[in-house]
């Protein structure tokens, strides 16, 4: 596998590029790969408006050289491109089935790292969700190249789901921790160096 020259950070629902382990991500290819473009955007609530803006912000990445890191709803996301562009992905306690999952959380909700900042989740947005967990299904890896940080301590997403799901690729089970990977210092070396950026 080539160099990663260009990586694409995921948030998950309801989170932002300065959630946690966005941000120390952020500081980890700055500082240990320092020519990697890097990018974070803030995503749309509506999946078809996120897969839009990936797609077009990435139309002249590299995709040799190109990979993704995605949190929970944004695992899911980096799931979906990385079959897509057959790029390798880190995938933090990835969601499976956002549809039926986020289903319950039809309305307006606060982003949680800026309570002043809203977004609203519509039917259409499940709907959305439900033709691109299909579409997964239809084009499968060529071969498996994703890493899943699975947290067995997970008090969103089933662990199970999780890894019967990327279970054909790399996992790491951890036992404990929970759904924001609050250990997420102790697997950055790990990260950088699947991605080789390390």
């Amino acid at each position: 596998m080539q160099r990663t020259t260009h990586l694409l950070y995921l948030h998950g629902f309801r989170s932002s590029p300065n959630s946690v382990k966005a941000t120390k991500m952020a500081h980890r290819v700055k500082t240990q790969a320092p020519g990697v473009t890097w990018w974070c955007p803030q995503l749309p609530a509506s999946p078809r408006e996120a897969m839009a803006l990936l797609q077009a912000g990435a139309a002249d990445w590299p995709l040799d050289r190109t990979a993704i890191v995605g949190s929970s709803l944004g695992g899911f996301y980096a799931a979906w491109l990385a079959r897509q562009w057959q790029c390798p992905a880190v995938l933090l306690n990835p969601a499976v089935h956002p549809a039926r999952d986020l289903a319950r959380h039809l309305g307006e909700h606060p982003v949680w790292h800026d309570p002043s900042q809203r977004i609203f989740f519509e039917p259409s947005h499940v709907q959305a969700l439900s033709r691109l967990e299909a579409q997964m299904q239809d084009v499968p890896l060529a071969k498996p190249r994703t890493l899943a940080f699975i947290a067995q301590g997970d008090e969103v997403l089933d662990w199970r789901e999780m890894l019967a799901c990327h279970g054909g690729g790399q996992v790491r089970l951890i036992e404990g921790s929970d759904h924001a990977l609050s250990d997420f210092d102790l697997y950055l070396t790990e990260i950088m160096e699947f991605l080789h950026l390390a």
